[in-house]
């Protein structure tokens, strides 16, 4: 009978300014990964693109803009996991399987639920009854 082994001290890791510019580095390459390799985050990102400079440009506080700013962020994350998460099954497992489909469909609903998250933040933060109607109004007559 053998002996179990006592189990291993945990790595630890070194950081230094070298590591911290390295991390940056593959963050970048997975953002242009993305980009080249996934058509739903390039239109993910035109979606945020065109939406931003609205958030930051409607007459709401700084709080509102930030929220509505992070709920379209949030939608880039989502997807950057989905694709990730869709690419780790391709590869892992590339023969259709009903686990894999469940995989996928789960990754799947979380970016429809962030663009639901999306609309709830942007149309709390534009319904009628909110003083950004009053400002909007009150910009275009020049008052």
């Amino acid at each position: 009978m053998s002996t179990p082994l006592p189990p291993e001290e945990p790595v630890v890791k070194s950081r230094s300014v070298r590591n911290f510019f390295a991390s940056v580095r593959y963050s970048i390459d997975g953002f242009f990964a993305a980009l080249k390799h996934e058509p739903s985050f390039r239109e993910d990102l035109i979606f945020a693109l065109l939406l931003v400079p609205l958030a930051i440009i409607l007459p709401v506080n700084a709080v509102s803009t930030a929220l509505m700013v992070a709920s379209l962020i949030l939608i880039l994350i989502v997807e950057l996991l989905n694709s990730a998460i869709e690419w780790i099954i391709d590869y892992v497992r590339p023969e259709i399987h009903p686990l894999a489909k469940r995989i996928k469909d789960m990754a799947s609903a979380a970016v429809f639920l962030s663009y639901i998250n999306c609309i709830v933040v942007w149309v709390i933060m534009l319904w009628p009854d909110n003083a950004v109607w009053r400002r909007i109004g009150a910009m275009l007559s020049g008052h």
